[in-house]
Order: structure tokens, then sequence, then C-alpha cells
């Protein structure tokens, strides 16, 4: 019988995060336990109010389903998935964590690394890159000069911030993707693209609103840089759709329903010619651990959580440099150390 447990943490930023979706201090995250006899998986959802997901539902559901899901005899992580898929449908973001959390625990049953249970062989995959939020130029700039890195992502919220992206590029000679979060008209998009293009940027995320597909084709046809879906790609559903409309799409495991569906949306871009990209929605480390089990499989990665954050749930990766080093250990390879190991091992 699994033994089913849930903790909440309120993580706090290093700095203010900001995009076109607003500003937030601290990161509500969800932390869920699947347990046979010793061992313990781990699964992570963050709580995201664009999204109308908070803890607090979550927890809510949680508990509603508790009876079922403990007496589920877990032998298959993706039959896990399909149990859930229909337990509590729609809801991605805890199927995600219980998703995650159930792989964690499986693999560690078969004492390996989940990468190898997934039949990934293994290599580095690409850097990471470090997400630059919205602010101003001075903001920005020093946010890149306290914090080298070789990737950085920068969020955009208006057609405007094209001049904070001239004074980035002034202070360093980094690889630069910009992330618009849905922020720019098709008319400001065909304007700053060349731009954009001009500043060695090498990548645009979610230029348009999620729902704006024809106008997405029109700017995919004439783009000079590649266009990678974000708000647009939520599911598996989407995937297809995003095809004709963007190069390459970028997949969280949060807004997908976790590692199950992830690895057939990758399998399904492949065969659509479309790019891949792998993000994070500020998870800590268990979160970040389970994307990195997938590295190998990715194009590009935006793994960044715990460098944001001021305060983390675990251990178990690390960065060097842009790249993302999971430990290697059964499962996730996650361990938890002071404080937080008291607060998950000890709690009811």
């Amino acid at each position: 019988m699994l033994q089913l447990k849930h903790y909440s943490f309120e993580l706090p930023f290093q700095y203010p995060f900001t995009t076109g979706k607003g500003t937030k201090t601290h990161q509500p995250t969800l932390v869920v336990s699947l347990g046979l006899a010793a061992l313990r998986g781990f699964g992570e959802a963050p709580a995201i109010s664009y999204y109308d997901v908070t803890v607090d539902d979550m927890v809510a559901l949680l508990e509603s389903k508790r009876p079922l899901i403990e007496r589920y005899a877990l032998i298959d992580p993706q039959r896990f998935w399909h149990f859930l898929h229909h337990l509590i449908p729609g809801q991605h973001f805890l199927t995600a964590a219980l998703d995650i959390a159930a792989w964690d625990l499986f693999s560690q049953m078969r004492r390996m690394p989940l990468h190898k249970l997934l039949g990934i062989t293994w290599n580095d995959g690409p850097l990471t890159d470090y997400t630059i939020g919205v602010g101003t130029g001075e903001e920005m700039t020093d946010k890149i000069q306290a914090h080298p890195w070789p990737v950085y992502k920068v969020k955009c919220s208006s057609p405007h911030d094209i001049d904070k992206l001239r004074r980035i590029r002034a202070v360093t000679a980094a690889r630069l993707r910009v992330d618009a979060n849905e922020s720019w008209t098709l008319e400001d998009a065909r304007l700053l693209l060349p731009e954009l293009q001009q500043l060695g940027v090498e990548l645009v995320e979610q230029p348009l609103h999620r729902d704006a597909w024809n106008e997405m084709k029109e700017l995919k046809a004439t783009s000079p840089l590649p266009l990678y879906a974000d708000e647009s790609c939520r599911t598996e559903d989407d995937v297809k759709k995003c095809a004709e409309s963007f190069h390459g799409i970028n997949i969280k495991l949060t807004k997908c329903g976790g590692i199950t569906p992830a690895m057939r949306m990758i399998k399904e871009a492949r065969t659509l010619d479309l790019k891949v990209m792998m993000g994070c929605m500020s998870e800590s480390t268990i979160g970040i651990a389970a994307i990195a089990q997938l590295m190998p499989l990715l194009d590009e990665l935006d793994a960044d959580g715990p460098l944001l954050l001021a305060e983390d749930v675990a251990e178990g990766i690390r960065y060097d440099n842009g790249r993302l080093i999971p430990s290697g250990m059964p499962g996730l390879g996650i361990r938890f150390t002071g404080q937080r190991k008291s607060q998950l091992f000890n709690a009811g």
C-alpha cells in the first residue's frame, strides 16, 4: 500500500520575479511523497496564479482522493499516470507531482537513476539559461553582471523592452533568448524580430497570444529567428497544432501532467520536425531534478528554478557554468538536508 504525504512551502526568490504576468516575491509549491517500506519518491507542483492553481486547492483534492491513491498497486508508473488522468481529470499540476513521485519511487525500487529506467542514453544535454525578469534597464544589467552565465533568457512585457535588450547586449557577449510571454502583436513582432536578430538573440518564446494560431503561422513564415511555443503548448493535444505555427515547443512538466506525457510529447515533436525545449515554473531542486533526467532528449533547456530562489528544499543537482548536473543516485537522486529534512520526515 502506498504511503501518501504532502508538504507546502513558500520559497522566497532572490529578487522579486517579474514577467508580463505580474510580480512575485515567493513561490508557493506543493511537494508530494509516495512511499513503500523505507523508500520514498518525491514530486513537486508549484502554484501558478495565471493558471488558477493554488496549493490549498491541490491539497484539498489530494486529500479527497487519498484512499484511492494509497490503495493503488504501483507496478508501472505509466499505468499510474493513466489512473490519475481519470481520477483527477484536467488537474495537470497535481498529476505531474504524483507522476514524478511515482517515477522517483519506482526507479529507486529498481536501484537505478530515472533516466536509465526510461531508456535514455546519458549525455550532458544542452546548457540551461538563467532568467532575467522584467525590470528597469539598470536592474536587468545589474543582475547579469552579478550572475555571469553563458545563456540568458530575458523576459519582456512590452515591445519597448527592445531598449533594455540593447543595454543588456552592451554588457554581455553571452547567448541571449527572449521570452515575450504573449505580450506582442503581430505587427510588433514583425518589427522587433529583425532587430533581435541583429542583437544576436537566438530564439523567441511565445511572442503572440496563445490562441493567435493564424497570426503565428504568418509570423513563422517570415521570422528570421526560431519561435518556440510556451503558453500555446500546454498538453499533448497542442503539439500537432504547434507544428504549423512554431519552430519548437517548450514542454513544462507541470503544465502537461508529468514525465509520462512529456515523453510522448517529445516523441511526437520529433516526428513533426519540431525542436524541443523543456522549461520550469520556478520549481525547487525536486522539480528540476525531474527535468534533468530528460536532458539528453532536448535541444534547449530552461531549468534555472533553484538559481532564482533564495531558499531550496533539497539537494541533488548542481550547476557548473550552464551545465545542469544530476547526482546520479537512484530515482531523481535528491536528498533533503537540515531543517527541510526534519520538516519533511517528521511531519505527519
